[in-house]
């Protein structure tokens, strides 16, 4: 572990070098990947701090104990024995999870789109719903939730809704939301009290840095338009909604949150770039999961993967069969626990591929 630890070390010094070099940090995109690398190598040397520590208490202890000539003094260090010999597994498996390669995206914002599947109003309000859940979810991990455009159900909730979410590892945390989510429960709108199940996709970007993505001018059409209301009203007399079309894909972004054209017209170009560097990583994640059998981050956007059922106040995750009878918490957006277990599968996954890992 410590040969290991030992070589990650190399590598952070000469990050740590790197990352104060003029001509580094006058080139954006490698200074930003290196600063990100800084990062996530600082949290393994705090981990190798405390290995060496306990390690070294364990030798330490050892030594006194097998000396015996000071009772009080085994008695410490017998005690120091049983600390170091319980942290060091402990410690030990937390690095290896670290020492796994971490995907480049994970501490990207990310661009999270919700659209109402089968289900007619319900399924909006359910869209709805979930924008609420992940509005609090975001909300209690610090981060900033930013709405691009929407499109109102005409009984509440959403047809769609697209917002950005910016903080520390975000798409890495949310990229585990991304499916259809399906609800179990008497809809608003039905008289009859029957139970109905209806869906939404949530589908989750990387932002895109602009150096990530280069957008030629020539092959985006521009549209502006009126900002529009519940049900297609216009409430905007100005022209300052914008629509961009990637003539080469057909992918569409817009925008009409903003009052103002040009921050409308920033927004969206924002999304179009995420959007276009998606489409290079669902690419790439097809190959990767081909290659580990995941079925946790598939990207497979028409996979059911969560089931909540308000009859029985359950939630289940069908991708790692986890079922918690802690709805009304869930939707309020306590969602944590499924993505820490969401994370641990995906993490399981990856240390069988890397078996080479200590």
């Amino acid at each position: 572990m410590l040969d290991k630890l030992q070589i990650v070390k190399q590598r952070f010094d000469e990050v740590s070098d790197l990352i104060i070099q003029p001509d580094i940090i006058a080139d954006q995109k490698t200074y930003v990947e290196l600063t990100r690398e800084y990062k996530s190598l600082r949290l393994l040397m705090n981990k190798r701090e405390q290995y060496i520590e306990y390690t070294n208490n364990l030798a330490e202890a050892e030594e006194i104990i097998a000396d015996g000539s000071d009772q009080e003094m085994v008695d410490m260090a017998k005690m120091q024995y049983d600390e170091a010999k319980e942290a060091i597994p402990l410690l030990e498996e937390e690095i290896k999870v670290l020492l796994i390669p971490k995907d480049p995206q994970d501490a990207k914002n990310a661009v999270v789109e919700l659209r109402a599947g089968t289900g007619g109003d319900e399924a909006s309000i359910f869209a709805g719903d979930l924008f609420r859940m992940y509005s609090k979810y975001c909300e209690s991990k610090g981060w900033k939730v930013d709405t691009v455009d929407y499109s109102e159900g005409t009984n509440g909730g959403f047809k769609e809704i697209q917002f950005e979410v910016s903080g520390e590892d975000v798409y890495g945390t949310l990229k585990f939301e991304a499916g259809v989510h399906r609800v179990q429960r008497v809809p608003q709108t039905e008289t009859q009290g029957r139970v109905h199940t209806s869906a939404a996709t949530v589908m989750v970007f990387p932002e895109a840095e602009e150096f990530d993505v280069e957008i030629d001018p020539k092959e985006v059409r521009i549209d502006y338009f009126c900002s529009s209301g519940p049900g297609g009203q216009s409430v905007n007399t100005t022209y300052s909604a914008v629509r961009l079309t990637h003539i080469p894909t057909g992918l569409v972004a817009q925008c009409q949150d903003q009052k103002s054209q040009h921050k409308n017209k920033e927004k969206a170009f924002k999304v179009l770039r995420s959007r276009l560097y998606d489409l290079e990583l669902a690419k790439k994640m097809e190959e990767d999961a081909a290659l580990r059998g995941t079925m946790v981050t598939s990207g497979d956007r028409s996979a059911k993967i969560r089931t909540y059922n308000y009859s029985q106040g359950r939630v289940t995750d069908h991708r790692i069969g986890l079922t918690l009878y802690d709805l009304q918490n869930i939707v309020n957006g306590d969602i944590q626990k499924i993505i820490d277990e969401l994370m641990l599968a995906d993490n399981t996954e990856k240390l069988k591929a890397n078996s080479d890992i200590m």
